[in-house]
C-alpha cells in the first residue's frame, strides 16, 4: 500500500466517531481491498469494548478486507445494529456475495443477536441475497426488528430466497419460544413484481408483527397487490403502508381498502402513482369514513383520480382529527376541480393540509375516457366482465346474503335481465330481492336499473317497482360503508356519470331510472353519507345526465335535500 494511501486512511480514521456503543466510519470514502488497507480500522473494532452498532455506509469493501472484518467480529457478541448501506461501490457484482458471506459468517460465530440490518443501495442482485440467507435463518435473527434493503436489485429470485429465509427464521424461533418479531421492512425499488411480492406476503402473514411495510417502485401490480393486502390484514400494529409507484388499479385498490379496514393503527399512507383511480380513491374513502383513526398522512397523487372523487376523499378526511397531510397532486382535477377542491378544505380551516396542486394533470376529455387503456386495460376489463372485483369483497368482508343459486329461479332471472317487463317482474319479487347480494355491486347495479327501467306513472305499476328497488337498495346498502359505496359508484360508472375502469358497457338511460332514484334518496335505508357521495359525483358530472333535465333536477333537489335535512 503507498503511502499516500497510508496517509489519507489514517486522515480518514481520525475522523472516526465513537461513543454510545457505537464504531461509525460512515461516509469516510475508504477503498478497502485488502487486510493491509483495513489494518487501522480492525484494530478500532477489536479494542471497542461493548460494541452494539457498526457503520460501515459509504466505503467500499473488497472480498479480503470482508473476511478479515469479520474475523475481527467474531468476538464481537454484544453487536445487535450493522448499518452496511452503500458499502460496495465500485465492486464487481460477482465480488458482493462472498464478502456478505465472509460478514455474515463473522455476525453468526460471534453469536450476535442482531436488531437492525440495513444494506439498501448495495446493488448485489439475488446472488447478494444467497450472501445473507444463512445469517437471516441463524439465531443472530431472531431479534431483528428492522430489516432495510432498499435499492438492492433482488429481483424476483432475489425476493422469493429473502421470504423462505424469513419464513424459516420465524418458524426456528417459534420452536424456541421467541418468534421473530420483525416491525420494519424496507425493499423499494428491488423489481420484486408480483412473484416477489406474492412470496414475500407468504412471510409477512406468518410474522403478522409489522410496523412498518416500504415497497415502493417495485413493478407490483394487482395481482401482488392483493397478495400483500392479505397479509398486512393480519398486521394488526402497521403505521406506515408505502407502495408507491406500483400499479394497483381497482383490483389491487379493493383488496387494500378490504385490509385496511381492519386496522387501527395506521398513520401514514403512501399508494401515490399507483393508478388508483376514482373508483379506487372513492373505495379509501369508504374506509377513511369508518376507520384509520389515527391517521395522518394520505398519498394518493399521480393516480388518474377525477374531481368528483377527490372531493369525495376530502370529504372523507375531514373529521380525522389527526389529519394533517393529503396529497392529491398530480391526478385529472382540472382548474375548477383544484379550486372546488382547495375550498372545500378551507371552509372548513383544513386547507393547509392539502399538497401543492400544480402538477394536476387537467380534467380527462371524452376521447381519453373511452380510448385510454395505460397498458393494464386488459387487466381493467375483467374486473368488469367478471366476478373477481366482487369477490374481493366478499372474501374479505360481509356478504350482505347469499344469492339464489336453485337453477330455475337462475334462469328466470336472467330471462328478466335480458328482457325485463312488468309482468315479469309481478311474478319474480322474491325471486330478485334474493338474488341481490352486497358483496356483487356489478350485479346489484345492473338488477337496480333493469327494474328501474320499468318506471311507469301508472300507479300499480309504478308501486310495485318502488316496493322491488326498496328491497333491493336496503339490502345492498345495510353492508359495510366499503360495500355501499362500492355499489353506488358502479352504478354511476354505468349510468356514465363517473368514470371506471377500463372499456365499461354504460346503460342506455331512461327518465324513470332517475326518478327510481329520487324515490329511493327519500328512503330511510338511503343515509346522508349515500347522498353526499351522490351529490358529490352527479354534481361534478352532470352534463351525463342533460337529456333527463327534468328527472335529473328531481334527483339533485333529494339528494341536497337529504344532504342538509338528515335526522
Amino acid at each position: 500500500m503507498a503511502s499516500d494511501d497510508i496517509a489519507q486512511l489514517a486522515d480518514a480514521l481520525s475522523r472516526t466517531h465513537v461513543g454510545d456503543g457505537e464504531l461509525s466510519f460512515k461516509g469516510l470514502g475508504l477503498k478497502l481491498d485488502d487486510s493491509e488497507s483495513v489494518r487501522e480500522l480492525l484494530s478500532k473494532i477489536e479494542q471497542y469494548q461493548g460494541l452494539r452498532a457498526l457503520r460501515l455506509e459509504g466505503n467500499t469493501v473488497g472480498v479480503e478486507a470482508a473476511k478479515a472484518i469479520a474475523k475481527a467480529l467474531e468476538s464481537k457478541d454484544q453487536l445487535q445494529r450493522c448499518y452496511w448501506s452503500d458499502m460496495f461501490t465500485g465492486r464487481l457484482r460477482s465480488e458482493i456475495p462472498t464478502a456478505l458471506t465472509s460478514l455474515s459468517g463473522g455476525l453468526m460465530s460471534a453469536g450476535a443477536r442482531l436488531t437492525e440490518l440495513d444494506l439498501s443501495d448495495n446493488a448485489f442482485g439475488p446472488d447478494g441475497v444467497k450472501g445473507i440467507e444463512q445469517l437471516l435463518k441463524s439465531p443472530s435473527c431472531h431479534t431483528l426488528r428492522e430489516l432495510r434493503l432498499n435499492n438492492c436489485g433482488m429481483g424476483i429470485g432475489g425476493g422469493k430466497i429473502l421470504a423462505e429465509a424469513l419464513i424459516e427464521c420465524h418458524k426456528k424461533s417459534t420452536a424456541l419460544g421467541s418468534p421473530l418479531r420483525l416491525k420494519v421492512f424496507i425493499a423499494g425499488r428491488n423489481r420484486l413484481e408480483n412473484d416477489g411480492a406474492s412470496a414475500l406476503a407468504k412471510a409477512f402473514q406468518m410474522m403478522g408483527s409489522l410496523e412498518e411495510i416500504h415497497m415502493p417502485q417495485n413493478g407490483i401490480n394487482y395481482a401482488g397487490v392483493m397478495a400483500l393486502a392479505s397479509a398486512i390484514r393480519q398486521n394488526s400494529e402497521l403505521q406506515v403502508l408505502n407502495f408507491n409507484d406500483n400499479a394497483f388499479t381497482k383490483r389491487g385498490t379493493l383488496a387494500m381498502a378490504q385490509a385496511l379496514r381492519h386496522l387501527r393503527n395506521v398513520q401514514v399512507i403512501n399508494f401515490g402513482d399507483c393508478l388508483v383511480r376514482s373508483e379506487g380513491a372513492i373505495a379509501l374513502a369508504a374506509v377513511l369514513r369508518e376507520g384509520l383513526p389515527v391517521l395522518k398522512e394520505l398519498n394518493l397523487s399521480f393516480g388518474e383520480i377525477t374531481g368528483g372523487a377527490a372531493l369525495v376523499v376530502a370529504q372523507a378526511i375531514m373529521n380525522k382529527p389527526h389529519m394533517e397531510k393529503v396529497n392529491l397532486n398530480g391526478n385529472c382535477l382540472g382548474e375548477d376541480g383544484c379550486e372546488v377542491l382547495r375550498e372545500v378544505l378551507d371552509n372548513v380551516d383544513k386547507g393547509d393540509m392539502l399538497a401543492s396542486l400544480s402538477e394536476d394533470e387537467g380534467e380527462p376529455d371524452e376521447e381519453e375516457d373511452e380510448d385510454s387503456d395505460d397498458g393494464d386495460s386488459d387487466a381493467s376489463d375483467e374486473c368488469y366482465e367478471t366476478d373477481e372485483c366482487e369477490e374481493i369483497v366478499k372474501e374479505n368482508g360481509v356478504t350482505g346474503g347469499e344469492s339464489s343459486d336453485k337453477p330455475q329461479s337462475q334462469a328466470e332471472i336472467q330471462m328478466f335481465l335480458s328482457s325485463p317487463s312488468a309482468e315479469k317482474l309481478s311474478h319474480m319479487k322474491v325471486n330478485l330481492q334474493e338474488e341481490v347480494n352486497a358483496s356483487e355491486p356489478n350485479k346489484a347495479a345492473e338488477l337496480f336499473l333493469k327494474i328501474a327501467s320499468l318506471y311507469s306513472d301508472d300507479t300499480e305499476a309504478k308501486i310495485a317497482v318502488f316496493e322491488v328497488i326498496d328491497a333491493v337498495l336496503k339490502k345492498v346498502l345495510s353492508g359495510s360503508a366499503l360495500q355501499s359505496y362500492c355499489f353506488l359508484t358502479t352504478l354511476l360508472v354505468l349510468m356514465g356519470v363517473l368514470k371506471g375502469e377500463g372499456k365499461v358497457h354504460k346503460v342506455s338511460l331512461v327518465p324513470g331510472q332517475l326518478l327510481c332514484l329520487e324515490h329511493a334518496v327519500q328512503q330511510e335505508y338511503f343515509t346522508q353519507d349515500h347522498a353526499s357521495l351522490f351529490h358529490t359525483l352527479l354534481s361534478r358530472n352532470g352534463d351525463a345526465l342533460k337529456s333527463y333535465s327534468s328527472a335529473r333536477e328531481r334527483l339533485s333537489s333529494a339528494l341536497e335535500k337529504k344532504k342538509h335535512n338528515y335526522h
